[in-house]
């Protein structure tokens, strides 16, 4: 029986103008979403025959094996969902207890090689924190000019309670902030940041039980009251909160209840089809977010084109034209014409359409720091005040001194132009972001199935509100709408938009598909297994984005220079000033060089002027972040994921490459080669006892083994049955195993029959007593020296055979290894196999330096050991047991990781299964600081120079003089400049190797 809401309070979320709805009298203000309901809904589970458990699991590595233990629970028969936490090493499972008791959850995690503890239930209160601790929430922040801008902002998140950290990226204006919803909500994260004077919205969370529709349909007061009245009488909805301004609707709902695409059913359904709603996908509404921004920059800089043109006009123009300069001098009142409107443009140019730099010039200031607003508003206001001034001086005297009207307006125009292109070219850095967001298609044909399974019809749904379950049809020639496996039909699929890797790959019955990939010519049916955040699409976004977000750390001298630059300018302007006005009052310069009309005052003021707004901040603080964004977004194309700055800045001084031998350098496919019995026992008879062993090994080599033991005891089963199940025969011809153990680096033990017998190298064997014969021993050796791996086979305390297991070596490892060593980084390989097999596999690819028979736990103290002299180490692992090394190294890289993309411990995440990827990871990184390099040196000559000109240094030689309007024009293109540096990146093609090897093909 499900929960009934009658005591519950519904509490709106949306933002100041959400409405809060109180579904009873009592007073529960104060109740954290419904902190009761989940022990409601635990004993109305169990009282219904559901029942869930969390369970410990230890062992568990990476997403690999997380998805092992999640496919382990979902096999029993009566576990209803699974889901398995990698970084907190829990499962949590619901279950029907009728079919499936807590000992079967534990023994089938045992049984997939991980060990099981169940945790007690612990009761929830309302001190509690929500089950995960903190959430990461991303906020749009708007007015952000400089890297003295983003230090302001990150400076107040983090002195919030309740934030624990809190991140800024100028170029895509969103701050990532990690915090405890139970001590701060995200409504008091945005006012935070607009009390500061900077605009903020919400973005997203990684809540995954809310969801964002957009509503069409709700036109008065009285729909809105019927929207909230249906969502108060829907079981399973926690909160919700509905903005009237946006038609947004904020969703929190208990997923156990209720799925996304019910929720909107039942809603479209209670309305009668009144309302319809729609998904709102984050990343398209932070892209129309971007566009909105270049729109409104568009808008501002045509209005202040429109208003300047005519101030251009009688500036420079109309005075070589009789009759209008006749009308502009024409006397009206105490000002002629001309200078009438010029007051009255320049007046709505710098208050009305240069509101925006007042505004944020005051934010900084009540903030304790300055920006490029600041240098702005000093140089335009002083311009026009004088201006001002020098008409009401002329009135109330009769002396009339020129007047710089256009310097002001003029100077605002160029500066939105270098604003509006600013835009448009940091819009340009987040492509990748985009284009992977298209990738998703926006609407799915869901299989509608009746009771009995069968195909009833289908149904055309929006992409995000797939279910796992959903059985989907893909058409030819469209996209798969989200991961999951075929279960009817075959095609070829192209994967090259996700995994980088061009050629189509052919998907049949169980194959795995991922969401947002091409189906080309056949018929699909795909069950979805992974939706929302889960895809790896969606993973593949934010990562990219978490790196984008991310800082290298040589933008700390961004940062610092930022800080003292708008003071240091603002004191060289002043010193301009006073320089040139002292120098003239003393008589040191004639006054021949003063302008018509003009004194020492304004022609020192003009030189102030200039060297306040060509001063730019914003060169140096884009440097960075802009060549950062469009690395990763290129990394991305190339298969390649970065996980932030760092990690690029850490690449490109790598002089240690450690490679992982088995699924690094060789293909991860080991087969057997040799299989040799040295007693009187029948071959079939050895290979059941090797293969019964084995079975319950994770290991490459135990799956090598069985494969050929398979294989063996069909052709031998055939002759007595041709027509039972393959599987089924295979685990009929295995016998009972008791007391397994893998011992890491050595092999496995058991007792089959009473006897212990024991499978791996000779280390597990003299470990146990069991001496080796000469004549084995030598036949290891030859193995080994053949780049084969001997296991040996001891039953009853008796060697009773061996076998030998080779794995290929990658085509391109050997190419590899020397491509590294060209680009003057160093390859060193480690494994945990014997030394042998080692030198054997390190000769074929000319690697000379090698670490062998190493535990995984000792391959991160090979790694510091290269690291105690300083330099920079990087491990390639299949991110499957290299986690500790990874972790260790500088920079990780995981490679072969497809579809598993979530590894924690490593920097780099390589999607396809080829060494050159790493190659490219490390050409990427140095490209990329190359040009942040080119970067700060421009922005630094670029202030270097400019400002000595403005300030007038050249004056007395050459004459020259750049007006204030030019140097506001100069200033505007050098951040305009650096931009487009950065996106010179985007041209980056991934190098070949011949090119790396000095190859000449003929």
């Amino acid at each position: 029986m499900a929960p009934t809401f009658k005591d519950l309070q519904l509490t709106g979320i949306g933002g100041r103008d959400s409405t809060a709805i109180d579904v009873a009298d009592d007073d529960l203000e104060d109740v954290r979403l419904l902190d009761s309901y989940d022990d409601v809904y635990a004993k109305s589970s169990e009282e219904s025959g559901m029942k869930r458990i969390q369970v410990k699991v230890t062992g568990m590595t990476c997403a690999a094996c997380s998805t092992s233990v999640e496919g382990a629970l979902m096999s029993l028969n009566g576990v209803v969902s699974a889901s398995v936490a990698l970084l907190q090493h829990k499962a949590d499972v619901l279950f029907d207890l009728n079919l499936v008791k807590e000992d079967d959850v534990k023994n089938a995690i045992e049984d997939a090689g991980f060990e099981a503890e169940i945790l007690k239930e612990q009761n929830t209160n309302r001190t509690t924190k929500p089950q995960g601790g903190t959430l990461v929430g991303q906020f749009t922040i708007g007015g952000m000019t400089c890297a003295a801008c983003v230090n302001s902002v990150e400076g107040i998140l983090r002195k919030l309670n309740g934030v624990s950290r809190a991140v800024v990226s100028l170029p895509t204006s969103l701050g990532e902030v990690e915090y405890d919803p139970l001590i701060i909500s995200k409504e008091e994260i945005v006012n935070a940041i607009e009390d500061a004077g900077f605009d903020a919205s919400f973005v997203q969370s990684s809540e995954q039980d809310k969801i964002i529709l957009g509503v069409v349909g709700v036109m008065s007061e009285l729909d809105a009251q019927t929207l909230e009245g249906i969502l108060c009488n829907l079981k399973g909805v926690k909160q919700f909160g509905f903005s009237r301004l946006s038609k947004e609707l904020d969703v929190l709902f208990d997923t156990e209840i209720l799925g996304p695409r019910s929720l909107v059913d039942a809603i479209v359904r209670e309305s009668s089809g009144r309302f319809q709603l729609h998904v709102k996908n984050p990343f398209t509404r932070m892209v129309s977010q971007d566009e909105e921004e270049s729109s409104k920059m568009y808008r501002l800089f045509t209005s202040s084109l429109l208003l300047s043109f005519p101030i251009f006009l009688m500036r420079f123009i109309c005075p070589h034209i009789p009759l209008l300069y006749a009308l502009l001098l024409k006397r009206c009142g105490p000002f002629q014409m001309g200078d009438w409107l010029n007051w009255i443009l320049v007046t709505l140019v710098q208050f009305v359409i240069g509101k925006r730099f007042y505004i944020a010039a005051s934010r900084a200031l009540r903030n304790g720091s300055t920006n490029m607003d600041v240098l702005v508003a000093l140089g335009t206001t002083a311009a026009y005040v004088y201006s001002v001034y020098a008409l009401l001086y002329g009135a109330i005297t009769g002396f009339w001194s020129p007047t710089y009207f256009e310097t002001s307006a003029m100077l605002i125009t160029f500066v939105l132009l270098g604003k509006y292109l600013e835009s448009l070219a940091k819009g340009k850095t987040s492509d990748a972001i985009k284009k992977l967001v298209e990738l998703v298609p926006a609407t799915a044909l869901l299989l509608v199935k009746d009771k009995g399974g069968k195909n009833v019809g289908e149904r055309e749904i929006d992409a995000l509100l797939i279910q796992p379950g959903d059985v989907l049809k893909v058409l030819p020639g469209t996209k798969v709408p989200v991961d999951g496996h075929v279960v009817w039909g075959s095609s070829y699929v192209n994967e090259s938009m996700v995994t980088g890797e061009s050629a189509p790959v052919l998907k049949e019955v169980d194959s795995l598909v991922i969401g947002g990939t091409i189906n080309f010519h056949g018929l699909l049916h795909v069950q979805a297994t992974k939706i929302g955040s889960d895809t790896v699409l969606s993973q593949i976004i934010s990562l990219v984005e978490t790196a984008q977000m991310s800082k290298a750390p040589i933008q700390k001298f961004a940062d610092y220079v930022a800080s003292i630059f708008v003071p240091t300018v603002v004191g060289l302007s002043f010193l301009t000033f006073l320089a040139w006005y002292i120098s003239g009052y003393l008589g040191a310069y004639s006054d021949e060089w003063l302008p018509v009309n003009g004194n020492h005052f304004d022609f020192a003021l003009m030189f102030a002027i200039s060297v306040v707004v060509i001063a730019c901040p914003c060169a140096l603080g884009l440097a960075t972040p802009t060549a950062v964004m469009v690395a990763t977004g290129v990394g991305a194309n190339n298969g390649v994921l970065i996980k932030g700055g760092e990690a690029l800045e850490r690449a490109q001084k790598v002089q240690y490459v450690i490679f992982d031998k088995t699924g690094t350098l060789t293909q991860g496919k080991a087969t057997v080669t040799t299989v040799k019995v040295f007693t009187e026992m029948d071959r079939g008879d050895f290979l059941r006892l090797l293969a019964s062993a084995e079975a319950s090994s994770e290991h490459p080599l135990a799956k090598a083994i069985l494969e050929y033991t398979r294989h063996f005891q069909f052709f031998e089963a055939s002759k007595d049955s041709e027509h039972q199940n393959d599987g089924s025969a295979m685990s009929a011809w295995l016998l009972d195993v008791f007391d397994f153990h893998a011992v890491p680096g050595r092999g496995v033990q058991c007792l089959i029959d009473g006897k212990s017998i024991l499978v791996g190298n000779r280390s597990l064997l003299t470990e146990n007593g069991i001496e080796i014969p000469t004549h084995v021993e030598n036949f290891v050796v030859d193995l080994e020296e053949n780049a084969k791996t001997g296991i040996l086979v001891a039953y009853d305390s008796e060697l009773i055979g061996a076998v030998g297991v080779a794995d290929p070596l990658k085509r391109e490892a050997a190419v590899v290894v020397e491509g590294l060593k060209k680009m003057g980084v160093r390859p060193i390989m480690v494994t945990g196999d014997n030394w042998r097999t080692a030198r054997a596999v390190a000769k074929e690819v000319d690697i000379q330096d090698i670490r062998a028979e190493v535990m995984p736990a000792g391959k991160a103290d090979v790694i510091r050991s290269f690291q105690k002299d300083g330099s920079i180490v990087a491990m390639v692992g299949d991110g499957i047991n290299d986690s500790p090394a990874l972790a260790a190294a500088d920079v990780g890289i995981a490679i072969g990781a497809g579809t598993d993309i979530a590894i924690e411990a490593a920097d780099y995440v390589l999607m396809k299964n080829n060494l050159e990827d790493v190659i490219t990871a490390i050409d990427l990184s140095r490209k990329t600081f190359t040009r942040i390099r080119l970067n700060y040196v421009f922005a630094m000559a670029y202030n270097v120079i400019s400002i000595p000109i403005a300030a007038g240094v050249l004056f007395p030689w050459l004459r020259l003089k750049l007006p204030p309007w030019v140097a506001g024009a100069c200033m505007a293109l050098s951040s305009v400049s650096v931009v487009c540096s950065s996106l010179l990146l985007r041209r980056y093609r991934k190098p070949r190797l011949t090119t790396i090897l000095e190859i000449t093909v003929e």
